[in-house]
């Protein structure tokens, strides 16, 4: 049995590249928002407020359900706590 070769673990579990991309995003932008929680010691309560969001929809992020955001909610949730998305285009090998 020949085992499959993927670029990232999104491509692994999304057939459809374009989807795979937008996991990877989304999955970048709540990993930073987690960690700016976890760095400056807030509480899900505290961190609600900061973005702008109920307390639920942070302990969803805290959780990881990445189904739950998209990524406009995820760029406005990283504005609303003092931050810029940045992007970058590059072309597909």
């Amino acid at each position: 049995m020949k085992a499959n070769r993927f670029a990232s673990v999104w491509d692994a579990i999304e057939a459809d590249s374009e989807q795979a991309e937008n996991l990877r995003l989304r999955s970048e932008l709540m990993i930073a928002l987690r960690s700016h929680v976890e760095r400056i010691g807030l509480t899900q309560r505290q961190a609600a407020e900061l973005f702008g969001v109920t307390q639920p929809r942070v302990s969803d992020l805290m959780r990881g359900k990445i189904a739950l955001f998209s990524l406009d909610t995820l760029v406005n949730m990283a504005h609303a706590a003092g931050s810029r998305v940045e992007l970058k285009l590059r072309a597909i090998a």
